[in-house]
């Protein structure tokens, strides 16, 4: 295999250096933001999604044609590693711009695609998810949410429940039951759905973390109008699967261990066992080493997985290898910080003795979630047995 870049690919690298670092805050370039209260910390990456935008770094594999830069598989790629080496956040609207964005370039009409592709890429209006409910988790098909034909509109009727950001969020790509005697697959539609319209509530659900990233959403007689349907009636399975691909294959991107690990490091060598900083232990190097192996084994998985795309390729098994390594070795580094810190790890943000302001502690009450986020991982284990290596079903 050749690993290496041409010289128009390393010249891209260039570009994307130099301006990030004449363009990074140094409070996000510290990760400083994770001080902030999620409000302002919202606030912060909006203000640097504006900054990325105006660059002209926003979904740069977007087609020129929907505002994107046009931008090749290996470009995205060497633009998402500088990302991760300079530990800066990819901005805000990522519901929009990975998932709602290329289902809509596939899925959506012209009128569609001129009025909201521009406006997500701007982040001018914010989108969150409405896929799982209370009943209707890893089993998603089981949504019960209804909407009934009135004239041109649908009416909306139900409940949506770990919507990511949907405080924040002007619009929903919500999946609702169109058919309630059609089997679970089918009879589902595919709506985008004002969230200022009336009869939406939204309550936000406090994490562990003492933030509150995500919500349950519930909708009373919400008119939808029917140019608001992406696809056709009753076939939105097939809508959202495209969209459970993009976030499953953006899900194992978040976890940029280019920024996480060189912390951990640096953390081990400022915390003592027995009496030394912990970085000279054989048992602690042992593990920092591992981390850092498993971390450029995702990397080349990642690169396999670009591969097939290059090729022309369908999606393969990558994305559900990636998103199971990705979020657990990003939840054992996190309990392993917990381990360095000892009596540390139990101080809260404020706490005049805490170390690195208590981040590693929130890292570690908020790294579960990666793991049930976007189908959880023992969901991607099942796809991996019975698609992969062709095990019988679980009963």
């Amino acid at each position: 295999m050749d690993f290496r870049y041409s010289p128009e690919e390393e010249r891209f690298r260039q570009e994307v250096r130099a301006w990030l670092a004449a363009n990074l805050p140094a409070d996000l370039r510290e990760g400083r933001d994770e001080d902030l209260s999620p409000d302002e910390r919202w606030e912060r990456h909006k203000a640097w999604h504006k900054k990325l935008y105006e660059g002209g770094w926003v979904g740069i594999w977007w087609p020129k044609e929907y505002g994107g830069r046009g931008a090749s598989l290996i470009e995205q790629a060497i633009f998402n590693e500088e990302l991760g080496r300079a530990g800066a956040p990819p901005g805000v609207n990522l519901n929009g711009i990975t998932l709602l964005g290329p289902t809509l370039m596939h899925w959506g009409t012209e009128e569609q695609k001129k009025r909201f592709l521009p406006k997500i890429l701007s982040a001018e209006e914010i989108w969150c998810q409405g896929y799982s409910e209370p009943g209707a988790g890893s089993d998603l098909a089981s949504l019960q949410t209804r909407a009934i034909e009135d004239g041109d509109s649908f009416i909306v009727n139900g409940q949506k429940v770990w919507t990511s950001q949907a405080q924040y969020a002007d619009w929903c790509f919500l999946l609702v039951r169109t058919d309630p005697d059609a089997p679970k697959h089918r009879g589902i539609s595919y709506l985008l759905v004002d969230m200022h319209s009336p009869g939406i509530t939204v309550r936000p659900l406090v994490q562990i973390t003492g933030d509150a990233e995500f919500n349950e959403v519930f909708f009373e007689e919400v008119r939808v109008p029917k140019k608001n349907l992406v696809g056709e009636k009753n076939q939105g399975w097939m809508v959202a699967l495209t969209t459970l691909m993009y976030e499953r294959v953006a899900t194992s991107t978040y976890f940029r261990f280019e920024k996480i690990l060189p912390q951990l490091f640096d953390l081990a060598r400022r915390v003592e066992r027995n009496g030394r900083p912990a970085i000279e232990d054989t048992a602690v190097r042992q593990q920092l080493a591992q981390f850092a192996i498993e971390a450029e084994a995702i990397k080349y998985n990642d690169l396999r997985r670009l591969t097939r795309q290059l090729k022309g390729q369908p999606p393969g098994p990558e994305g559900s290898f990636s998103k199971i390594t990705t979020t657990e070795l990003n939840l054992r580094i996190a309990a392993f910080a917990m381990e360095l810190l000892g009596p540390y790890a139990v101080l809260e943000k404020g706490s005049p003795f805490a170390i690195d302001h208590a981040r590693w502690s929130r890292r570690m009450l908020g790294a579960r979630a990666g793991t049930i986020a976007a189908g959880t991982n023992e969901i991607q284990r099942s796809i991996i047995g019975e698609r992969v290596l062709g095990l019988p079903k679980g009963r």
